[in-house]
């Protein structure tokens, strides 16, 4: 109740999550994630590559609710806000300081295309310095000057397990796909460490997150006052 209070606040939501709290008898997610949700909860390591949007256990309530409002056909706000809730009930699993290990390779196109306006970008993109300050996740920025890359095609997260093999978890458009044969998983593993040698180091990526941030400051100031 008191996080369903919090994200009535920090949404602006006029007491939905309050009122949605007792009637919440399930996670609500795309059907194709539903296999690979239930991994991530097991995972003692999670290692994610993003093209194109921040990775659902990063991202923050308002970033997560631009996303979930801008899917083809439109959701209506209770069916959004479901899968809202999900989500930002997945990134609790960082709430564990020592596991899962996350690591996060993301594309630069992921911190300047810009969700939700500048003020959600800022929001979120301190988020992520946060948490890699923290040390709470590595994170690795793979930019835009490194051109072509091994990953190109698409989202993908590895994950491992104390008493399961790894897996791999692949992702389009309105499908994804959990790997589990142990050379198509190994083949998944090292495409990552390919892609992951040419992107930029934690600190000099937080450090181009920041910077972005700055852009985004500076952005949202100009909004106000033009």
């Amino acid at each position: 109740m008191e996080d369903a209070r919090r994200l009535d606040q920090v949404l602006e939501a006029d007491g939905f999550f309050v009122r949605f709290l007792p009637t919440l008898d399930g996670r609500t997610v795309a059907e194709h994630f539903a296999e690979a949700l239930e991994f991530e909860g097991r995972a003692i390591e999670i290692r994610e590559y993003a093209p194109m949007l921040v990775p659902g256990i990063l991202q923050t309530p308002t970033y997560a609710r631009e996303v979930l409002s801008s899917g083809y056909p439109p959701k209506s706000d209770e069916a959004r806000d479901k899968l809202l809730v999900t989500r930002l009930e997945r990134a609790r699993i960082l709430d564990n300081f020592d596991s899962p290990k996350v690591w996060v390779l993301l594309d630069e196109g992921v911190l300047r295309r810009s969700i939700g306006g500048p003020a959600v970008m800022c929001e979120q993109l301190r988020h992520i310095v946060a948490l890699g300050e923290s040390r709470r996740i590595r994170v690795h920025v793979l930019p835009f000057s490194v051109g072509t890359h091994s990953l190109l095609e698409g989202f993908v997260s590895l994950m491992r397990f104390e008493d399961l093999p790894p897996i791999a978890y692949a992702e389009g458009l309105k499908s994804g796909r959990v790997l589990e044969l142990p050379s198509v998983v190994q083949q998944c593993q090292d495409i990552y460490d390919h892609a992951l040698g040419d992107a930029l180091s934690h600190r000099k990526s937080l450090d181009l997150i920041r910077a972005v941030t700055e852009d985004y400051e500076h952005e949202a100031q100009r909004a106000q006052h033009p």
